[in-house]
């Protein structure tokens, strides 16, 4: 059974620099990109404005390729008959329209060696504006949680991923910035720190939020008032409570039990897959194994 790999959140100008491709070692195993800031990527939850969409394929078997905007740049999808709901979603989407996308990414080289970056959407639904927003607060704040930890890592000379673990990362975080440090080198904060200010500047216009960008991490504050985005307490405990009913066996609940038991409570696919980030954000829910959430007692 194929477990569920985590959705990050990260703008098409990080995604779209993630270069250096990891792959599965088995048949059917994940693969990965590893982005600038060491973020190990299979799944992506994006938002923003479907500008452009195609059927390259037949009336009877479409295959679709759009192009989705966010405030930074564009993210490119393909969409055919293995994923017939997000094809379907497709079909019936007028451009342009405010969507979120839940897939996995693709990479491509070309002769020349330049690696492309595509999402295969798993799920494609029409979202408002607010909703956007809210994906793109969540966003920066996700990024603004990568720079400090890769902020971490730079203070130790040389870096090793057991030096990074034993300041109390994940190995999978220890594992993505010493890639990303070997393949990328040093990242450019201030490109990173003028996307956190661009997006805080969208939300929040009569703030006049100014980060300084400095040339690199040194003075930069470990945090920053970014307001959380409005997830619906209710809702969360509803997961929670969820999570300790379908808990049956001690090891945590599939994920895939939980998204059929939510969605019978009212909670879409995309609201779930907000949650359950930000009920591991707030440290209340954890991943004990991959595809499985458990309850953080």
């Amino acid at each position: 059974m194929m477990m569920r790999e985590p959705a990050w959140r990260v703008f098409s100008s990080e995604l779209n620099a993630s270069t250096h491709e990891i792959k599965g070692s088995e048949e059917k195993s994940p693969s990965y990109v590893v982005s600038p800031l060491g973020a190990t990527i299979n799944r992506v939850i994006v938002s923003g404005v479907i500008l452009e969409k195609d059927n390259i394929g037949s009336e009877e078997e479409p295959m679709w390729r759009a192009r989705v905007q966010d405030v930074f740049g564009s993210f490119f999808m393909s969409v055919g008959r293995y994923q017939p709901e997000a094809a379907a979603a497709m079909a019936s989407i007028e451009v342009p329209a405010f969507v979120t996308m839940i897939g996995k990414i693709r990479t491509f080289t070309n002769e020349e060696g330049k690696t492309y970056v595509s999402i295969r959407p798993e799920k494609v639904i029409r979202v408002d504006e607010a909703a956007r927003n809210r994906w793109i607060l969540a966003s920066a704040r996700s990024m603004w949680d990568r720079l400090n930890i890769m902020k971490d890592a730079l203070a130790v000379q040389d870096p090793t991923v057991d030096d990074l673990v034993n300041k109390g990362m994940s190995q999978q975080q220890a594992s993505g910035i010493i890639t990303a440090l070997e393949v990328y080198g040093f990242p450019e904060s201030s490109r990173y720190l003028k996307t956190i200010q661009s997006a805080m500047r969208l939300l929040l216009p009569e703030r006049n939020i100014d980060l300084g960008l400095p040339e690199d991490l040194s003075n930069v504050p470990d945090e920053i008032d970014i307001e959380a985005s409005e997830i619906s307490a209710d809702k969360e405990d509803i997961v929670l409570e969820l999570l300790d009913t379908l808990n049956t066996d001690g090891k945590g609940t599939l994920y895939s039990d939980l998204q059929r038991a939510a969605g019978e409570q009212g909670i879409s696919d995309i609201e779930l897959e907000e949650m359950t980030n930000s009920l591991m954000d707030k440290g209340l829910v954890y991943e004990p194994m991959l595809g499985r959430l458990k309850r953080i007692d």
